[in-house]
């Protein structure tokens, strides 16, 4: 699969994680990372993680707008493939994706990452979240 399909597929995919009492992420802190939010791309990798549990979904794109500042996914911590996931990550694949061999000016990447902040600052409509439990 192309890159390019790689990236739209992960967009819209569903992510999984450990729903805290109030409203928000279960941040974990890391010596090497720094603050991290486990997430998943199952509920069954959820509860092999976290045992049962109550948990929330969203997809891709919602959460990485969600994010704190400085905070990052990580991405099936206990999978074959961990990997992890913020804001600049998916606009440098959509960078990557658009113009593969180009640079941007200095005053467009600017702009782009003006534009970028703004929209990594608004949380998203309609995002939906599970009220049930995880089981293992």
């Amino acid at each position: 699969m192309p890159e390019r399909e790689k990236w739209a597929a992960l967009r819209k995919a569903r992510l999984y994680f450990q729903r805290p009492e109030e409203p928000g992420f279960l941040v974990s802190e890391t010596a090497e990372d720094g603050p991290l939010i486990p997430v998943f791309t199952s509920v069954e990798g959820l509860a092999r993680f976290a045992g049962a549990c109550g948990w929330a979904s969203t997809t891709v794109e919602d959460l990485v707008g969600l994010l704190p500042e400085g905070v990052r996914a990580l991405v099936d911590p206990l999978g074959e493939r961990p990997f992890l996931l913020d804001a600049r990550t998916l606009r440098d694949a959509d960078g990557q994706e658009a113009e593969p061999h180009q640079e941007a000016e200095p005053q467009e990447a600017e702009a782009q990452e003006a534009e970028a902040q703004e929209a990594d600052g608004q949380e998203a409509d309609g995002r939906e979240e599970g009220a049930e439990r995880g089981g293992s």
